[in-house]
């Protein structure tokens, strides 16, 4: 193989795909968890979010430099996990009859009736959704269940609704309960949306939906990913600044401890 097919084969090669693993740092004899990330970036970056720390590395980068790094910043880290940690934990959601929960941004309220065999969705006489449970039964599991099926009904028609503005068939669409992502897309595992997103206003679910569809063109964040989104969805720096804040808000179903996921944006 000649030297110019050599360089041409180079230039023509993928960056490595980003992979993650976790770790642990000791610092100031304080042992701290992270995510480590290493992706195409050329900086490092740490992160504190309620999901944990996240450090993004460049691939080359050696951990003895991300240690130093870490190092450097262990007072502000220390600063950010120990305000973490005072924040109150979200409480889990109380199912009673009655209760109300958020449904594509507008309250629903939570039916509880002896005499019911299944679980169904209605319109309550003001116009609104209502969600009838049998009273019977563990109403936290059949509450999430119903969500799960309503959040995958609705996640499938929009992903359709945005592959057909761009010509594009349709992928698989599955629900996903990630710590750490809204969605994620594969070129052959198809879109994965979380189910929560289903309690959002449906313009925020939407724009989760043309990010992750925006990624069967642009597998990456670059310039031109984030031009083809803005083809789909104009507006989606206000609503990027809006999951942010949503997401914490959601409720607590069955009574997990429930971090607020994000979209990856490295």
């Amino acid at each position: 193989m000649g030297a110019a097919q050599l360089i041409g084969r180079l230039l023509r090669r993928k960056p490595p795909a980003p992979t993650e693993e976790c770790r642990e740092a000791l610092l100031q004899g304080r042992a701290v968890p992270y995510t480590l990330r290493r992706s195409a970036r050329r900086t490092l970056a740490l992160q504190v979010e309620a999901r944990g720390v996240r450090v993004s590395a460049p691939h080359a980068c050696a951990q003895k430099e991300i240690d130093r790094f870490l190092a450097a910043h262990a007072r502000w880290l220390f600063d950010k996990l120990d305000a973490l940690a005072a924040r109150p934990r979200p409480a889990a959601f109380a199912v009673h009859d009655g209760a109300l929960f958020p449904l594509l941004g507008r309250d629903c309220r939570l039916r509880l009736e002896e005499s019911a065999r299944r679980v169904r969705w209605r319109v309550a006489a003001d116009g609104g959704d209502e969600l009838l449970l049998p009273a019977q039964g563990d109403g936290a599991a059949l509450l999430e269940r119903a969500l799960r099926r309503r959040a995958l009904d609705w996640y499938a028609g929009r992903v359709e609704e945005y592959c057909h503005r761009l010509g594009l068939p349709p992928p698989a669409v599955r629900l996903t309960s990630a710590r750490t992502r809204w969605g994620s897309c594969s070129r052959h595992g198809g879109i994965r949306l979380h189910w929560r997103l289903i309690h959002l206003p449906a313009e925020l679910i939407d724009y989760v939906v043309a990010h992750e569809v925006a990624h069967l063109l642009e597998m990456n964040h670059s310039a031109r990913f984030w031009s083809l989104v803005e083809s789909l969805y104009p507006d989606w720096r206000a609503a990027r600044a809006r999951l942010r804040e949503a997401g914490a808000g959601l409720p607590n179903i069955g009574g997990a401890d429930v971090s607020v996921p994000n979209l990856h944006e490295e």
